[in-house]
């Protein structure tokens, strides 16, 4: 520490995530935060622009400025001792990169930072850079300093979920991990160049225990991200990338048989497309996706289609502590301008905790398993991310709400849990009915069966399971309509899929306070999927009221405008 504040050097400062990470720690008087690059120019102009954010702008961190800003230039290649004796920072962050690419001397910051009693951490995804700063570890303990590397959502991140879930296995067979980036965001051209140099070339990975060699862009999984009780990503394909989670998991869990990192992108055509490429360069047609780096970041700007959420995910895959088969799996989902954060948290929060007294141990080392999942969850809060664990265990049968919610299911209240509770029951209450008066609308709701309009009519639910599926008979006065509702499969895994005759709705079960939200994310018509826009819509959900269960439920489209609105109350009998 430098007298009450500690000094903090961010080289790559005014880049993509050395400037995020300073948003996110400028609120802290405590922080002296040196902001350098090769330009001093810019450097200035980031500074400029953190005082005083333009409307729209990534405006995080950048009020209420408590932290001494300086900017500084810096020159990874010049004199480093000179250049670090003078500025004097306390801990060095390296937000540079690509890693990948830092030649034949790629430790020289990090020895030049151990030699001057500097502690020294950096944001890098690069395997080998992560993988081999142990060879560092005797001299950082020497000197009494720590140097870590891979403070990023992978390993990072990625590894303090694992912690989380480890302790729920006897045995850890397989760990898959990857990152969905909103469309919407603006990757960097470092991030693009680093993807770009392993396209189609072998990456090392665990496949039936022993290592063998995927091709990056090439191999996939398809995975829906879906934490407990949030509108789930799009399911999507992740391709494989090279990330320091490949090299550093065999190390960790014992026995472990397969791995797997990956990133999914929107939209899925392009990526396919980069992946055709990759095929390319694994044919040897190409030699390289590296000089195409620049068209690849344009087109992936060019193409920002989709909706603005990005997510993450880290799955487990083995035998519990009770003998049985078992998978878990965490999940993120980040909204908006949100999401870009995270690659910087890690950092922000072992300056944090720096800033409470609470230091790493001296050595050389990847960060992986370095931080705890509650430390990330805390610096979650100031953003609209939410994240949990789904567990899918052998011969575990539960209710259909509740496999689908997850965990979230014990936030539900009472009233609602009763009526989703499984099994054969009978509910019973009374209802309002009002129609659509369209001549479409009509046809539908005669299709389907819904009852006439009403202003009171008693209403009659009765919930029957068969295997996976229940089936729900909705009786209002003498009419009665059935649907059948199970949890999608496949690319709709974690939505509950009702059928109503030729139509089957797709619905995402989101728990908000005393309400749980139906919202609808897809659609089929005799199994063709329909576009989502035409897709029936309206408000829907489920509610406890005076300790009653309430519904409403609102049916209609675009095309056809209101088809049905039905709302009351129903007690389990």
């Amino acid at each position: 520490m430098s007298g009450e504040r500690l000094s903090l050097l961010i080289i790559g400062g005014y880049g993509t995530f050395g400037g995020r990470l300073a948003r996110l720690l400028g609120d802290e008087p405590r922080l002296r935060l040196l902001i350098a690059g090769r330009s001093l120019e810019k450097a200035d102009d980031f500074l400029a622009d953190l005082r005083s954010p333009k409307d729209g702008s990534e405006g995080l961190g950048s009020t209420n400025l408590g932290a001494t800003l300086q900017a500084v230039a810096f020159d990874r290649d010049g004199d480093l001792t000179e250049q670090l004796t003078r500025l004097q920072p306390d801990l060095v962050i390296d937000a540079s990169g690509p890693f990948q690419s830092f030649g034949e001397d790629p430790y020289k910051v990090v020895r030049a930072c151990i030699g001057l009693d500097i502690d020294y951490a950096d944001l890098a995804d690069s395997t080998g850079f992560v993988a081999a700063i142990g060879g560092l570890d005797a001299e950082a303990r020497a000197k009494g300093v720590f140097a870590l590397s891979g403070l990023s959502s992978l390993p990072a991140l990625s590894f303090a979920a694992l912690d989380v879930m480890a302790p729920q296995f006897a045995r850890i067979d397989a760990v898959a991990a990857g990152i969905a980036p909103s469309p919407h965001v603006k990757i960097g051209r470092n991030v693009v160049r680093a993807i770009a140099s392993y396209a189609g070339k072998k990456v090392p990975r665990l496949s039936d225990g022993q290592v063998s060699s995927g091709h990056g862009l090439i191999e996939a999984m398809r995975v829906t991200v879906a934490p407990p009780g949030a509108v789930p990503l799009k399911s999507r394909k992740f391709l494989l990338v090279d990330a320091p989670d490949l090299a550093l998991l065999p190390a960790r869990v014992d026995g472990l048989q397969s791995s797997f990192t990956g990133v999914g992108t929107e939209p899925q055509p392009l990526q396919r497309l980069l992946g055709l490429f990759a095929r390319l360069v694994r044919l040897g047609l190409l030699p390289s996706l590296t000089p195409f780096s620049r068209l690849m970041q344009r087109a992936s700007h060019a193409f920002a289609w989709g909706e603005h959420r990005g997510g993450m995910f880290v799955r487990a895959s083995g035998i519990d502590t009770a003998g049985k088969r078992l998978t878990t799996g965490w999940h993120l989902i980040a909204e908006g301008d949100d999401g870009p954060f995270i690659p910087v948290i890690a950092a922000e929060v072992l300056v944090r905790r720096l800033l409470a007294g609470e230091r790493s141990a001296p050595g050389a080392r990847p960060a992986a398993g370095e931080l705890r999942l509650a430390d990330f969850e805390a610096a979650f809060r100031r953003f609209k991310i939410i994240t949990g664990i789904r567990r899918e265990c052998e011969a575990e049968a539960q209710p259909l709400y509740r496999q689908i919610l997850g965990s979230a299911f014990d936030r539900l209240p009472p009233a609602i849990s009763a009526i989703h509770a499984g099994g054969a029951r009978t509910a019973s209450g009374r209802a309002r009915i009002e129609r659509g008066r369209g001549f479409l609308a009509r046809a539908v709701a005669r299709l389907i069966g819904f009852p006439a309009a009403s202003e009171d009519v008693p209403v009659t639910v009765r919930f029957a399971a068969k295997g996976d599926t229940e089936i729900w008979t909705r009786t209002f006065g003498d009419k009665s309509f059935r649907s059948i509702l199970a949890e999608g499969k496949g690319r709709d895994r974690h939505l509950l899929a009702e059928v109503f005759g030729p139509f089957r709705v797709l619905l995402a079960l989101v728990p908000e306070g005393e309400r749980l939200r139906l919202v609808v994310r897809g659609w089929r018509f005799c199994g063709i999927p329909l576009p989502l826009f035409l897709a029936p819509g309206g408000e829907t959900y489920e509610e406890e009221r005076d300790g009653r269960f309430h519904f409403y439920v609102e049916i209609g489209g675009r095309v056809t405008g209101l088809v049905v609105r039905y709302r009351g109350w129903l007690v389990v009998e």
